[in-house]
Order: C-alpha cells, then structure tokens, then sequence
C-alpha cells in the first residue's frame, strides 16, 4: 500500500491530466445520471465540485462550481487537491482515494468505512495474480511490478504538458514517441499552430529552420532540447538507423559550454546516493566488458606498433556538429585537433580514427590521408574504437564522446575542447572550462548522472521505455539492431556514392 501511494499507480496512471479548480474541491464519481444529479443537488453550495463521467451525453448542470470532466483520465490527478470522494463502493477510485488519504462517501452520502472500501482487499486481490517482467519474462512480485509502473509514470510525468515535437526526421519518430510520450498523443507535424507563452516544444534544434526557432521563442514557447543519447544503437544516424537513447533538456543543450544544461547542474550540485553508486558501478563494468560503445559493440583485437612510442588515440568528429560548434573553441576541423595533438605530443604515435558518419559519406569532416599522416602516423578505420581506446596511452579529444568512453575503460583523456565530462576533476583540460565547474566528481559519479540519471532508453524488443541496463543487455546479446528498411539501403548508397565522389575529386 505505501508502495502504491508513493508511486502514485493504479488506475489509467498515464491518463490525461484536465485543468482542476485552484482551490480544494469535492470529487464526484457516480454511475447513472439520476444518483448523479440527486448528489451534485445535495452538495454544498459553496465548494467546488469537480465530477468525472464516462461520456459527455449527461454533464449538463445549472450550478457553475460544477466541473465536469469526461473520459479517462490519470484518478491520482483527479484526486490531488480534493478534500472528498463521493464514488460507488465497487469503484476502484475508493481505493486509490482511502490509499491517499481522502475520505470517502457512496453515492447517498454515507461514509465508507474501511471495511467497505479496504485498499487493502485490493492489494490482497493483485496478490493472487502471477507477473512477469516485460523485458525478461521472468517472474516479480507485486512491489517489483509497482516500481516498474513508476518508473514509468516519472517518465510520462517528465512528458506533460508538450504541445508539439520538431525537427524529428519521420524515421526518427517511432522511437522517439515512446520516450516523450505523455499520455496523449504528440504532433510531430513540424508545423505547431496556435502555441501559446508558456507551452512547451520538444526540439531537435539541428534539424529546425533558424527562423521556425525564432518565431517560436518569440511567441514565448518553452523549447525543450533534445538529442541521441550517449548509447545510441546498432547502426549510424546518419544512415537512418533510429536512436535507441534521448536525452532531454530544459535548460539548454548538455554540450554547449556556455550556459548550464540540466546535466551540468547535475553534476556541479548533484547528491549520488550510495544505491546510484554501486549501479553506476557495475554498468561500466558490463559496458567495458561487452565492448560497447555509442554506435554498439566491437572487437578487441588490436596490438601496439612500437615498443618505445607512447601512442595516442585522436578520434575525428562530424565539422559541423552542434558540439563542435558549441564547445570546440578554436579548435574547429580534425585537421587542426591533429596539428594541436602533434605539438602536444611530439614523439607520441599517434593513431587518427575518423568518425563513422563521415566515413559513412554523409557527414562533413573528411581528412585524406594525406593531410592527416602530416601529423598522425597511422589512419585506423576498420578497427572499433572501445578496442583501440583500451590498447592506447591516452585519448585526446575535441568533443568527442569517444573521451567519455576512454574515461569508463580507465583511460587518460586530454580535451582540447570543452565536451560534457570536462573540468570535473577527470579530465587534463586544455580548452576554456567554464568557471561554474567546480565540484569534483569520482567517476562512478559521472557515469550516474551521464547514463543513469540523464537520458531515457527505449528496449527494442518490446518497445518499452526501460532502464540502461536492458539497453546494454539487449546490444550485448545482439538483439539491439532494427531491420534494415528502404530508407537505411537508400542512405548507404549514398553515402558510397559521396565517397567515390570525393575520391574521384582528389585525383
């Protein structure tokens, strides 16, 4: 029961949440439209009267401080700011009330007692049954199947009230619906009407028109950012392969160092219970073990080429990335990051690994391997950089989440930007860290907040918003890839195409 109460679940816990009095109010929930009437008459007349019904047929009432509501809707909403329940003794609304600790009446007005309305038959009643977790099939108690429904309801919470989503490529959406879903359905139009100051938009900023994000800020609409997660999926996104990871962010875009995101404030002011800790924890250790990384897992077969050398991983970016944008300073091509690397480190060997978008074709940030054996002396492309990251001394990065990546493996990294995971104490930082960084993080602390706390993970198996630790079991056993559809095949092709191209252009 106190399960349940905190967890606020039970009932249609993901319904809508329709606009309640200001003030404390009476709930009415009555079958048949002559009980109905016959108690909304016997009701004060001073208080507010919020009455839910099935349909919309019978919600005439003379008396302005009745509110009707109709249709299905979140009962633990309806009843947080009511005073009384005036329900039929078989309506689970008695019991979700009695759990809340609201008094309770029957249609005539009499006080249920407990005996009469006991959540506890309730709970006695869900006991008898049999549940099976979702993502595993196998068996859980009643508490582990409360836990999951509120894990599920903080998400659909998180959700409410958004009017629309942009900037979400159609490929994108089936499985960013589940993930920003918040009891009804989301308009991914791109074209949102009628917004109001103060409504909130689900934003993909890189794929919006600069003057679609200006008109919507000037009509004083909340743009909530977001982005693939830092465990994204089997496949590129540039080749159309949806993300299996978001993360969402109401202050701003977690890799643009100029003004605090949700993350950084997580990490600056953030209190990590021990719990939190020991997940934090294992999941590198399942990560690092499984050999996954953004794009999914890799091979651990490379060797070092020389004895005497220290060798140096330096991973390329996408040029035009908002993150490279955002926090890379001047350091603005793969071309300059290597000639910083080499001044940094000149008797390292170092290894230059483009990034699989560009290599893909799609992106912009092609370095020929001539230019890049100017400073680097070896270009790695068809090795995984989690095998590479082990093998090497140290990682040095612009942006790149490849840092993030080397620090979970125990890895040094130097930044010559300023990425996420930067200025906490972890890092050797060459790039501007900003002043307000100041709190000094271990890095079981940061892998919480980065892959626990902060984004949202879709299962494809079953479709279910879920946990990272069923994300990274299902990449491990091989299960996270999605059929490859038309639109993955079209966008491969292009990309060949793009490279032959190129190549064609540098002769």
């Amino acid at each position: 029961m106190a399960a349940m109460a905190g967890a606020r679940v039970g009932g249609d816990f993901w319904g809508p949440h329709p606009p309640l009095p200001a003030s404390s109010y009476i709930l009415v929930r009555v079958r048949g439209k002559q009980a109905r009437s016959r108690l909304l008459q016997a009701l004060p007349r001073d208080r507010d009267v919020v009455c839910w019904v099935e349909a919309g047929r019978d919600t005439g009432s003379s008396d302005s401080s009745v509110r009707f509501v109709v249709g299905r809707c979140d009962p633990w909403h309806l009843i947080s700011g009511a005073t009384e329940v005036h329900a039929d003794a078989d309506d689970e609304l008695v019991a979700i009330a009695m759990l809340s600790g609201v008094p309770v009446y029957d249609s005539d007005g009499k006080a249920l007692s407990i005996a009469e309305g006991d959540p506890r038959a309730v709970i006695r009643h869900r006991l008898d049954r049999t549940y099976a977790n979702p993502f595993t099939g196998e068996a859980m108690t009643l508490c582990d199947a409360i836990h999951l429904c509120a894990f599920w309801r903080r998400l659909i919470d998180r959700n409410r009230p958004v009017a629309a989503a942009i900037g979400f490529a159609s490929w994108k959406r089936s499985t960013a619906e589940p993930l920003l879903w918040g009891g009804s359905t989301l308009d991914f139009s791109g074209r949102p009407s009628g917004i109001a100051p103060g409504d909130r938009i689900f934003a993909w900023k890189s794929r919006v028109r600069p003057a679609t994000l200006d008109q919507l800020e000037r009509s004083g609409a909340e743009l909530i950012e977001v982005e693939d997660g830092f465990i994204r999926s089997v496949g590129l996104g540039a080749d159309c392969v949806p993300p299996l990871s978001l993360v969402v962010d109401r202050l701003g875009a977690y890799f643009d160092p100029h003004a605090p995101s949700e993350l950084e404030q997580m990490l600056q002011d953030g209190d990590f219970s021990a719990e939190i800790i020991e997940r934090a924890r294992s999941l590198r250790h399942t990560i690092v073990a499984s050999a996954i990384s953004k794009y999914g897992t890799g091979q651990k077969d490379w060797a070092r080429r020389v004895a005497d050398r220290p060798h140096l991983l330096v991973p390329g970016q996408v040029e035009d990335d908002r993150s490279v944008r955002c926090g890379g300073g001047p350091v603005t091509t793969n071309l300059e990051l290597l000639r910083r690397v080499r001044a940094d480190a000149p008797d390292a060997y170092i290894l230059y690994k483009p990034h699989p978008d560009v290599e893909a074709g799609h992106r912009i940030g092609a370095v020929s391997d001539g230019e890049a054996t100017r400073y680097a002396d070896e270009v790695v492309r068809d090795r995984s950089i989690t095998s590479l990251i082990e093998m090497v001394d140290a990682v040095h990065v612009n942006t790149s989440l490849a840092g993030f990546e080397a620090l979970m493996r125990n890895t040094p990294v130097t930044t010559h930007g300023v990425p996420f995971y930067a200025g906490w104490g972890l890092t050797r930082d060459l790039g501007a860290v900003p002043a307000r960084r100041t709190a000094r993080r271990t890095l079981d602390e940061l892998v919480a907040a980065v892959l626990l706390l902060y984004p949202r993970y879709l299962d494809p198996v079953t479709g279910l918003p879920c946990t990272p630790e069923i994300l990274i079991r299902r990449l491990a056993e091989g299960r996270g890839a999605r059929s490859k559809g038309p639109l993955v095949l079209i966008r491969r092709l292009q990309g060949l195409a793009r490279r032959r191209l190129a190549t064609l252009r540098s002769w």
